[in-house]
């Protein structure tokens, strides 16, 4: 059973935990109340060991907790919609039995959308004062706004999505509005959730397969001085992976000739990438040799292995050898647990575009890969030093791969740059 933490104030949760129970199938909601927004630091800090999943009242505390446990994936917060605003104008019609024509109201800064559809409403009225906030701001700042406003009788009411700056309103006997999603934002947020929750746990348990490739193994061989030499390095290698498997809870299979298979599930490979690099680096310096590494995940063990091989020989093309995974949707990921990571697909789906790589004989992978990069680095345009660079080639093969994109137009030129030094200028390409 997953166990979610549910974090906000008292009657957001209670709220929450109310649309829950429709979807409590194998999901443990556990609440977790706060007296004020900026508690959320201390809750997750304190318990993100005993949930699996944080589901948050609203994008404060969201934004508070992801700063806290830098970790959005196992995060989402109930998405406020214009409804949320909407409903407050309704409240105050309906309890103050009469239009209110001077508001003041507050909102996120990351809401803008929010702010541009208040604007854009048929909601008319007079006087509307607007202040957006980031989330690290004071409460007291924000209670200050609309008093100020108050006093200054420039306002008739006031809106707040702050749960405190609500209560502190209407303590000074201020006509007040909480900010809250409706009943059908939080069915819908807690909907998605429970399927992504789900989601995010078939895909974790998914086959996943590390192929590990002590390169040049035969020239080991033959400089070894003893056999012995050689059984002692392959048992160093063995007892090195074998942690590695302990670490993924997986099981080790050697297929000969310095090739090693670890079969694991996926979420498991993937928080153990830093063993991962570890033991390479410790098997090229003990085998004295590159290690090429191919991850691959899949569906059946079939499926995964051929990533895996796939994934293994692109590895063995790269001079670095860095690690290389290939997803069970065909999506690459190169310089693997680096911040630099690559991720590109080796399919295409423009009929047009497929037509002018097969015309200029040029790869899907290839192609992909260049727009990748080019979107990873903020490029409009490109040299061919800067692609051999990057994607570790020769400059001569950049070259040959950016005229067959010209020649089909799929690339062309985008100028030339002069250097400070005497030789021709460099041209530089830009993709269409």
């Amino acid at each position: 059973m997953f166990k979610i933490g549910v974090v906000g104030p008292k009657q957001s949760v209670e709220r929450i935990l109310a649309v829950a129970k429709e979807f409590d199938e194998g999901m443990n909601f556990i609440p977790y109340i706060y007296t004020e927004t900026k508690e959320t630091e201390k809750i997750v800090l304190e318990n993100d060991q005993y949930v699996d999943h944080w589901l948050f009242s609203g994008p404060l505390p969201y934004l508070i907790a992801k700063n806290a446990l830098d970790d959005e994936k196992r995060m989402e917060h109930i998405f406020p919609t214009e409804s949320s605003i909407y409903k407050g104008f309704l409240e105050m019609v309906y309890t103050r039995e009469e239009l209110l024509d001077r508001v003041s109201i507050d909102m996120l800064s990351s809401a803008k959308y929010m702010e541009d559809s208040l604007y854009n409403s048929s909601i008319s009225v007079s006087q509307l004062y607007v202040k957006t906030f980031e989330v690290t701001i004071n409460p007291q700042e924000l209670l200050a706004f609309h008093l100020d406003l108050w006093n200054k009788k420039k306002i008739d009411a006031a809106m707040t999505c702050y749960p405190t700056v609500y209560q502190s309103l209407v303590d000074a006997g201020i006509p007040a509005y909480w900010i809250s999603p409706s009943n059908m934002d939080i069915h819908q947020t807690v909907r998605v959730f429970v399927e992504k929750v789900r989601t995010s746990y078939f895909k974790d348990t998914q086959i996943g397969i590390e192929m590990i490739e002590v390169e040049q193994f035969d020239r080991i061989k033959e400089s070894a001085k003893t056999p012995y030499h050689l059984q002692y390095l392959g048992l160093r290698i063995k007892e090195a992976l074998i942690k590695l498997c302990e670490q993924v809870d997986g099981s080790l299979l050697e297929q000969g000739n310095g090739r090693y298979v670890i079969f694991s599930t996926r979420g498991t490979i993937h928080r153990e990438i830093p063993t991962l690099q570890n033991t390479v680096e410790y098997l090229a310096k003990e085998a004295d040799t590159t290690v090429a590494v191919g991850i691959g995940f899949g569906e059946t063990a079939f499926a995964a292995e051929m990533n895996a091989h796939r994934a293994l020989r692109q590895s063995k093309e790269k001079a670095a050898r860095d690690i290389v995974m290939i997803q069970d949707d065909g999506t690459i990921v190169e310089w693997v647990g680096q911040e630099e990571e690559l991720i590109y697909s080796y399919r295409a789906c423009d009929d047009e575009v497929l037509e002018k790589l097969k015309k200029g004989n040029i790869s899907v992978k290839s192609y992909k890969k260049l727009d990748a990069l080019l979107q990873k680095m903020g490029w409009t345009d490109f040299t061919t030093k800067d692609l051999a660079k990057y994607l570790q080639m020769s400059e001569r093969n950049a070259q040959r791969i950016v005229a067959d994109l010209c020649a089909v137009e799929l690339a062309e030129s985008a100028g030339e740059e002069s250097q400070s030094t005497r030789g021709r200028p460099i041209k530089r390409y830009r993709l269409l």
